[in-house]
């Protein structure tokens, strides 16, 4: 067992079953958080069937399986099963993993019947075709409702631009929901959740001995095995050139989309990069792209940029929304000014008020137990050091302006950048 003694002690352990488990021990108020994490995310999604992993792990709520100790719940009595309780428990998956969540009182009584419950849903999810042939029609007519709003089309055609055939920009789709049976749901729960494949995050009223017991009883359910080496997923690619797409549509707004992949969540340039993306247009109304683009031509009421790392290279994204007829100034703008910045950096001026800004609203990052435990799992997934909280303001205090512009050099390419606007003329 290893552990960071500072500021926000992390107990981290690996259990016999290979489950490995990070806690924070929160006596402030009698609850508990918990988050379950497993390499099954849409990255993983057969290319034919995007959309599998996020279903696999929503369809849990449509009821579990009897057992020798209890009975079979539909999605019905499930669900009025946790608002008994006062509890929560639900799956979903991002880009790169499966999570399950729960949260409940940490009462002894109410506790215990929290973790079985969720340990039923998680282990033994009854997978019934009827609730599924009822939902997927809905989601089916979600889909053609959000094909409608500009928003959405101008994102899906910038994600696939960055990503170009990367899992991380495949989209679910009308047909690959047709394509998804609940044999497919039942055979990526079955060959992709298993306690050794687990990563548990917990902060709550729990010391270490109670949250050994609770991991134990949450994953009792799943098969007992030992997890083999996953097959690896090719990185994102790099651009070889600019890409440029215009998109006609009714929209009484343009929208502007310029970025390309950026860096990995393990990269050693995480901190630079944060503090110059909150420079360019991460920090609101003191960034230089809304400075240039919006306080002194108005050409915009919001501009922004962030980067998403991932497991690999996750996109570097500005965008803006504008009147269709100023939408190439605003475009030639944004390129100008990001141009600038990764050629020069930032000021030193700019990177003193960023460090104030980061290191003096760090705290409002940890001021619950669900923002605590994002923070947690995150250190989990990721595999960063467990002191990676106690240190932070200090990585972004002894930042200077050369790490920030040759971080950026090193990552950004602004001659092969994705444009995507939609709804100029």
């Amino acid at each position: 067992m290893s552990t960071a003694w500072a500021g926000i002690p992390i107990l981290a352990w690996t259990q016999a079953s290979g489950a490995q488990v990070f806690l924070v021990h929160s006596p402030a108020i009698p609850m508990v958080d918990v988050q379950i994490d497993f390499d099954a995310g849409a990255r993983r999604d057969p290319a034919d069937k995007p959309g599998l992993a996020n279903l696999t792990a929503s369809a849990t709520a449509y009821g579990v399986l009897p057992s020798a100790d209890a009975p079979a719940l539909d999605e019905n009595a499930l669900s009025d099963a946790w608002a008994d309780l006062g509890a929560s428990f639900g799956g979903s998956a991002s880009a790169d993993r499966m999570t399950f969540s729960l949260r409940s009182l940490t009462e002894p009584d109410v506790l215990q019947r929290a973790v079985a419950l969720a340990a039923r849903q998680l282990g033994q999810p009854a997978f019934p075709e009827g609730p599924w042939l009822r939902d997927r029609p809905k989601l089916i007519a979600a889909r053609k409702e959000a094909n409608t709003r500009a928003a959405t089309v101008a994102a899906r055609a910038f994600a696939q631009a960055v990503y170009s055939g990367h899992p991380y920009g495949l989209e679910t789709t009308d047909e690959s929901l047709q394509r998804i049976s609940v044999a497919d749901l039942r055979a990526l729960h079955a060959s992709a959740l298993a306690p050794c494949a687990a990563k548990v995050s917990i902060v709550g009223d729990l010391n270490r001995a109670q949250a050994d017991a609770l991991v134990q009883t949450l994953l009792a359910r799943l098969p007992a095995r030992r997890c083999a080496a996953l097959a690896p997923v090719a990185e994102v690619a790099p651009l070889p050139a600019a890409v440029e797409q215009r998109i006609p549509f009714a929209s009484a707004q343009a929208h502007v989309l310029v970025g390309q992949p950026g860096f990995k969540r393990n990269s050693g340039d995480f901190f630079a990069l944060t503090v110059g993306n909150h420079i360019l247009g991460g920090g609101g109304f003191g960034s230089r792209l809304t400075e240039e683009v919006r306080e002194k031509r108005g050409l915009t009421y919001s501009v922004y940029s962030f980067f998403a790392p991932g497991l690999h290279a996750g996109a570097f994204t500005i965008g803006l929304q504008t009147r269709p007829d100023q939408a190439q100034q605003a475009l030639d703008l944004v390129r100008d000014v990001l141009q600038r910045f990764v050629t020069e950096g930032p000021t030193e001026a700019e990177l003193q008020a960023a460090k104030a800004n980061l290191i003096g609203g760090f705290p409002l990052r940890l001021d619950s137990n669900r923002k605590l435990l994002d923070n947690v799992a995150n250190i989990a997934w990721n595999g960063l050091p467990l002191d990676y909280l106690d240190t932070w303001t200090a990585q972004v205090d002894k930042l200077t302006t050369a790490d920030v512009r040759n971080a950026l050099a090193r990552t950004l390419q602004p001659q092969k950048m994705v444009t995507v606007v939609l709804g100029a003329p």
